[in-house]
């Protein structure tokens, strides 16, 4: 994991401590972090908090003061974070559900949410149970009972309709329908590409390595290739091959339920030795609430562990 990240992460779970105290139940690292797929001046640092209570408003307003990116400075493009209660966190709850979102950093416009109903409609509400089924499969622990244990994962039926509702958000983006690269499109590919793994295997998979994915699977493969490159600087696919292939995507994915669901037993061997030499999530909170420094250090090392794990499993070996 990148040196500045995993720091931020430790101050972060600090400040979040010194704002909510024992009501902090646990922290969780989401997105391209728990993936092992950071990349610097591109990413984003994704977090998900859980309480146990609801927290009143002078409580938000601290959080949110101690985190936003003026308070404490974010290394990437800026911070996802969402703070959940446990009672939703473990419910399998297709809604959204959260009691704050905070985004904020140096290339990120600056939005604190405090309710469900200040959330545009037009931004999407099935990003949080989405996100929720993510942090059961493949989330990684800084604070709290294990990802799989904390957050339940969705139904079937719930999944198939979520990701249907995604891949309809991003082609409803505007996409310039030319024949020439369209910046972005690259990512439109390659979230569609992710959803159709989910939807056949069950399975959550980063971008690319969803895109390498369908490669291998006998996909076709020049454009996903393409995307891929383009996250890396290469030339982007126009908006027109997006569209098709978002759309393509939409057919099989709207054809019917979801084909398989994640089973954590089906880890290789050597994976579950891997994961089950983690510090307890116990001891790291005994850590926080008690000897700081101790803390970091098991923090510390279980990212270690966690990034050998993920930089160990191709994505082949995860379905």
């Amino acid at each position: 994991m990148d040196t500045d990240v995993q720091r931020y992460l430790a101050d972060l779970l600090d400040a979040a401590h010194a704002a909510l105290g024992s009501n902090l139940i646990g922290a969780y690292a989401a997105g391209s972090i728990a993936f092992d797929a950071y990349l610097p001046g591109r990413s984003d640092v994704d977090v998900a908090l859980v309480c146990e209570e609801s927290l009143d408003p002078e409580r938000r307003l601290d959080l949110i003061s101690r985190l936003r990116h003026e308070a404490l400075p974010c290394p990437a493009r800026g911070l996802e974070l969402v703070l959940y209660r446990r009672e939703v966190a473990q419910s399998g709850t297709p809604e959204a559900g959260f009691e704050l979102e905070l985004n904020s950093g140096p290339r990120m416009q600056f939005r604190a949410t405090n309710s469900v109903a200040d959330r545009p409609a037009a931004d999407g509400l099935f990003w949080y149970a989405l996100d929720r089924s993510i942090l059961h499969q493949r989330g990684l622990a800084v604070l709290g009972a294990a990802p799989e244990e904390m957050f339940a994962d969705l139904s079937s039926v719930d999944l198939h309709r979520l990701l249907i509702d995604a891949l309809h958000w991003w082609l409803a983006l505007p996409t310039p329908s030319s024949d020439q690269p369209a910046p972005g499109a690259e990512d439109a590919v390659l979230g569609a590409c992710r959803s159709l793994v989910t939807f056949r295997c069950g399975v959550w998979l980063d971008k690319v390595g969803a895109g390498r994915h369908l490669i291998a699977a006998g996909d076709p493969s020049a454009l996903i290739e393409q995307s891929i490159e383009a996250r890396s600087g290469g030339q982007p696919p126009t908006g027109r091959e997006a569209r098709a292939f978002q759309q393509r995507v939409i057919d099989e994915v709207s054809a019917g339920p979801t084909r398989h669901r994640f089973n954590p037993a089906s880890l290789p061997a050597r994976l579950a030795n891997q994961r089950a030499a983690m510090p307890p999530p116990s001891a790291v909170a005994r850590g926080m609430t008690s000897h700081r420094g101790q803390s970091r250090q098991l923090f510390q090392r279980s990212l270690a562990i966690g990034s050998d794990i993920r930089s160990t499993a191709g994505p082949d070996q995860f379905i």
